[in-house]
């Protein structure tokens, strides 16, 4: 319908929509031809680019599956995932080739290896002799694809950061997606035309679906390599971007932009962030910059966010603290998912809705996952009771909303008293000098395990102590909660900018 609309910018290069289709046909019929069909995997290694967003539509196009390998992992763990997804082909970026290279060397069956020379690169290992714009000029423009002869076919196949053991393969269908996507459309009121910025890793969720769903609504695609907070508002301002995504770390990345280096948003912004509760003090902060947060919850297994922080208009009303820490609930239901609760995890009851009464999140729905690929026994247990256990914790407001108190394996229980680490890492931000937090669980003696903040500060913060933090806490949380221990440190992250809180456990407990 929109066939000369902006699709695509990637730096210099600029596609139609007519273009974009074009070069998507291109591609599922290139692969056909090589015999790539339905049920079969392709991996792709790539950033955020033009042959990533081609990649969601080519692939599918055939019955294919789009397996989104996450760029910052080692060749081993990528090896792993090439044969467990048994991969026939992988199309990657030349950045990554060094990794694909050693992945790939260690396969007993190697896949059809694409090598992307990127123009805006321009550097890298080449990966092999065959060329991505080769590969398009082998299809046929004309090539009549057709729907999954199933909707529950798989679309795509995404892998859990494994943290311990092996990672699990998360099994889309073209169904969930297809929810999903317009789910993310109907909850944020996107209307025809966004212009999204890529600021969130298209590997990760199949970028909580956004490529569908900026395609769906004729919007444009504004390609991003990495993520780099000054480039960031340099493109908003650009291209009038008018919507993005990512995790709180990126909305804190852009509080810390140099005053020189800030440019100035004079047009109405919006940025979904999702995962553990953004601090009230960073979404307080990015609003005032002009960016305007919605918050949403989800997981690698539901195709990215479900839930939504429904917005009311009498909260606009508060005061900025408690407007922020009202948008800081992970919220209800998308309208494309089944069902959500706040239950207990062995009697399956939901817990009242009282803000105090701490349960699990259940989930269902079509926008859930087929389940893990080859692992019978995770996916039972993981839908163990007719709903999906996601291991994190909340509360349930009288008004139907859900607040994430913790993981699972997160809660500090000190002296029999339950300590959010959520809440305590929220005081923590609020603290003037504080850039990043985490508090983890330190063994102790006598309590079992106390709140052990791990803080990264400000590069204006001047001299901030341990005890200095400590006070601060001890003016906003009850005694048992205030850290009684202060780590001054970077924080470690997955490539998607979650802090990992299994390595700051491990080094709480080798603390002298």
């Amino acid at each position: 319908m929109y066939p000369e609309f902006p699709a695509v910018i990637h730096g210099k290069l600029r596609y139609t929509w007519a273009q974009t289709y074009e070069r998507s046909v291109r591609l599922g019929s290139a692969l056909k031809k090589r015999g790539i069909g339905r049920g079969d995997t392709v991996a792709v290694m790539l950033p955020n680019i033009p042959a990533m967003v081609e990649s969601h539509f080519g692939v599918p196009m055939i019955g294919a599956v789009l397996n989104t390998l996450n760029v910052r992992l080692d060749a081993e763990a990528i090896a792993f995932m090439l044969e467990h997804g048994e991969a026939k082909v992988i199309i990657a970026d030349r950045e990554f080739g060094a990794v694909i290279n050693d992945a790939v060397s260690r396969l007993k069956h190697k896949p059809l290896v694409i090598d992307v020379d990127d123009p805006e690169y321009g550097e890298g290992v080449q990966v092999s002799d065959f060329d991505y714009e080769a590969l398009l000029k082998e299809g046929d423009p004309d090539f009549q694809w057709s729907f999954p002869a199933d909707e529950w076919d798989a679309i795509s196949l995404n892998y859990t950061s494994g943290t311990t053991g092996n990672p699990k393969g998360v099994v889309y269908h073209h169904r969930g997606a297809y929810l999903n996507a317009l789910g993310n459309q109907a909850v944020w009121s996107m209307g025809m035309h966004p212009i999204y910025l890529w600021t969130l890793p298209m590997f990760h969720c199949n970028g909580w679906c956004f490529p569908w769903t900026i395609t769906a609504m004729a919007g444009t695609h504004v390609c991003l390599r990495r993520v780099d907070p000054e480039k960031i508002l340099q493109l908003i301002q650009e291209h009038q971007v008018t919507h993005m995504c990512g995790a709180p770390i990126v909305l804190n990345g852009l509080l810390n932009v140099p005053e020189s280096a800030r440019a100035s948003i004079d047009h109405e912004v919006k940025s979904m962030t999702a995962g553990a509760a953004p601090p009230a003090q960073v979404i307080g902060a990015i609003e005032e910059m002009g960016i305007q947060v919605t918050h949403v919850y989800g997981l690698t297994e539901v195709y990215g966010p479900v839930t939504v922080c429904a917005w009311k208009s009498e909260w606009d009303q508060l005061p900025l603290h408690d407007r922020a820490r009202k948008k800081a609930r992970q919220g209800v239901r998308y309208q494309t998912l089944g069902g959500t609760m706040v239950g207990d995890p062995n009697t399956m009851e939901p817990v009242p809705k009282d803000g105090e009464t701490i349960g699990e999140i259940f989930l269902r729905g079509n926008t859930v996952m087929k389940g893990y690929l080859k692992n019978p026994k995770a996916t039972e247990e993981a839908f163990r009771g007719g709903w999906f256990h996601t291991g994190d914790l909340a509360v349930w407001h009288e008004d139907g909303y859900m607040e994430i108190k913790d993981r699972l394996k997160d809660i500090i229980i000190s002296g029999g008293e339950n300590i959010s680490t959520i809440e305590v890492e929220d005081t923590l931000y609020r603290h003037p000098g504080v850039m990043e937090a985490a508090v983890v669980a330190r063994p102790d003696e006598k309590w079992g395990e106390t709140p052990c903040a791990f803080i990264t500060l400000k590069p204006d913060a001047g001299e901030v102590s341990e005890a200095d933090i400590i006070s601060f806490c001890r003016q906003h949380l009850a005694g048992f909660k205030v850290p009684k221990t202060i780590v001054f440190s970077e924080l470690p992250k997955t490539s998607t900018g979650k802090i990992q809180k299994f390595v700051l456990r491990d080094q709480a407990k080798d603390l002298d």
